[in-house]
C-alpha cells in the first residue's frame, strides 16, 4: 500500500495512509453524484450518501472531479498531485463561474476546501466505523494542536464521554472548515488516560447543547457542520461486501483486517466463559453468542455440563457463533452438533477450561437427521476400537473417555457429514484410531 506524503504538515495525522472504512465510505457515495449551485444544497447527513462539488452542474464533470477526490483518498495523493488533477478536469470541461476561479489564492483555498474536507470527512467516518465495531465504552475528544486553535474545540480536547452520549450526534469532528479534532475510543478511565483523556471531565461543558442563532448550530460548530459524518451509514455490516471493488492491496488488507478483528472477539469470548465459569471453581458451563461479526449478543450461567436458553435466545440462533466452555475438555457432543444444524448457526465453538482445546463445528440442517442415525454406528465402532487399545494397555479408560467424542466428530466429519476441526494437542493414538476407522 503506498505511504501518502500529506502536503500540508498540519493534515499528517490523518492522512499518512488510507484505510479500507474510509474508502469504502467515500465510495458509497459515487452512485449519487448531486448537481448543486451553493455548498449548502446538501445538508448534514446527507452528504454521507451523496457526493458535490458546489456550482458543479455537468454529469461528466462530476463523474471526473469525484474520481479525482477518489484517488485522493484511496491513493493517498497530495494535495499539490490533487490540484494539478483539478485544473486538468477544469480545463477538460471548460468549467468557468466557480468560486476563487479569479485569483491564485482563490484557487488554491478552492482546492483545498475540497481536498480537505472530503478527506477528513471519509476519515471522520471510517474511524466511526471502528469505534462502533470495536464497541469502546467511552470515546475522547481529542484537539489537535495548532498556530489558530479554535478555542471551544481546544477546551473541549480530553472531554471523555459514554459512547452513545448525544454530545457526539452533534460534536463529533470534524465540526467545521478545516477542524482536525478527532476522536479516540477507550475501555475504561485508564485507557482513556492513556490516550490523552480526562475521565474527571466527563460532563460537556453548560450550554454544549444551545442553538446560536447565527449558524442554527450549538456554539463552536459551523454552519451545517452539526451532524456525525458517516452516522447514517452501516460501514461495519457494508465493508466486507465492498473488500472486491476496492484497489487490489487495500482490499485484501480489508479482508485480513475485518478477519482479525473477528479473531479478536471470538478470543474475548473463550476468555470470557472459561474465565466466568473458573471464577464459580465448579464444574459450570457458561455460554456466549455472537453474530456473524464477532459482536457478542449475550452471555449465560449454565448448570453443571449444560446450558439450557430462553426461546428469544434460541430465535437469535440462526447465522450466529455460539462459544461455550467445556469444564471436562471433551469435544462436542451429539446435543452441541443437533443445536448447531436445527438452529442454523454459522458454528459452534467448545473451549476447555484450561484453554487448551478449542472445538469448532458447522452443522448443515439437512445434515441433522443422518447426523443422529449414524452416531450410534460411529458409537459402536470408536467403542471397538477403544477396547482394543484399552485390553493391550495402551490407553486408560478415562483416557478413552476423554477423547471418545472428538473421534466420533472426526469420522462424521469424514464421512462429510459435519465440517469439524479442533485447535490443540490430539495424541498420537487418537489419530491411529480415526485413521483406522476412516483412513484419509
Amino acid at each position: 500500500m503506498p505511504q501518502p506524503a500529506a502536503a500540508d504538515p498540519q493534515l499528517a495525522f490523518i492522512f499518512r495512509r488510507p484505510f479500507a472504512e474510509q474508502v469504502a465510505f467515500f465510495r458509497g457515495k459515487l452512485g449519487n453524484l448531486v448537481p448543486t449551485a451553493r455548498w449548502d444544497d446538501i445538508w448534514k447527513s446527507a452528504h454521507d450518501r451523496a457526493f458535490m462539488v458546489a456550482g458543479a452542474a455537468k454529469a461528466d464533470l462530476l463523474a471526473d472531479l469525484a474520481a479525482a477526490v477518489d484517488k485522493a483518498i484511496s491513493e493517498g495523493e497530495t494535495l499539490d498531485e490533487f490540484r494539478k488533477r483539478f485544473s486538468a478536469i477544469v480545463e477538460k470541461h471548460g468549467w468557468h463561474g466557480w468560486t476563487g476561479e479569479t485569483t491564485a489564492a482563490g484557487r488554491a483555498w478552492r482546492t483545498r476546501i475540497i481536498y480537505q474536507t472530503n478527506l477528513s470527512t471519509s476519515y471522520a467516518a471510517g474511524r466511526l466505523a471502528q469505534l462502533r465495531d470495536a464497541g469502546f465504552e467511552y470515546w475522547v475528544y481529542r484537539h489537535t494542536p495548532n498556530e489558530h486553535p479554535r478555542l471551544q474545540h481546544l477546551a473541549w480536547d480530553g472531554l471523555t464521554l459514554p459512547a452513545d452520549h448525544p454530545f457526539w450526534q452533534t460534536h463529533y469532528p470534524p465540526s467545521g472548515w478545516g477542524c482536525r479534532c478527532r476522536v479516540v475510543g477507550a475501555d475504561g478511565p485508564e485507557s482513556a488516560k492513556l490516550l490523552g483523556g480526562k475521565p474527571d471531565y466527563n460532563q460537556p461543558p453548560a450550554g454544549w447543547d444551545e442553538i446560536d442563532p447565527k449558524t442554527g448550530e450549538p456554539p463552536g460548530i459551523d454552519k451545517g457542520w452539526g451532524y456525525m459524518p458517516g452516522g447514517t451509514s452501516d460501514l461495519v455490516q457494508e465493508i466486507e461486501r465492498k473488500a472486491d471493488k476496492l484497489p487490489p492491496l487495500l482490499g485484501d488488507a480489508l479482508k485480513e483486517d475485518v478477519a482479525s478483528r473477528f479473531r479478536t472477539k471470538l478470543a474475548k469470548a473463550f476468555d470470557d466463559v472459561v474465565s466466568r465459569a473458573k471464577a464459580d471453581g465448579t464444574m459450570i458451563e457458561y455460554a456466549a453468542l455472537l453474530d456473524e461479526s464477532g459482536n457478542q449478543l449475550w452471555i449465560k450461567r449454565g448448570g453443571d455440563s449444560y446450558v439450557e436458553f430462553t426461546s428469544e435466545g434460541v430465535q437469535q440462533m440462526k447465522g450466529a457463533i455460539l462459544v461455550h466452555n467445556h469444564p471436562g475438555g471433551r469435544s462436542l457432543s451429539l446435543e452441541d452438533m443437533k443445536l448447531a444444524g436445527t438452529q442454523g448457526m454459522r458454528r459452534i465453538y467448545a473451549v476447555s477450561n484450561d484453554r487448551s482445546h478449542i472445538y469448532a463445528a458447522t452443522v448443515r440442517e439437512r445434515s441433522v437427521d443422518r447426523l443422529i442415525d449414524r452416531y450410534a454406528k460411529y458409537d459402536a465402532e470408536v467403542y471397538e476400537a477403544f477396547i482394543k487399545k484399552i485390553d493391550m494397555g495402551e490407553i486408560t479408560p478415562s483416557e478413552a473417555e476423554n477423547w471418545h467424542h472428538h473421534v466420533m466428530n472426526a469420522i462424521a466429519s469424514r464421512d462429510g457429514l459435519v465440517s469439524y476441526r479442533v485447535i490443540g494437542n490430539v495424541p498420537k493414538w487418537v489419530k491411529e484410531v480415526i485413521r483406522e476407522l476412516r483412513p484419509d
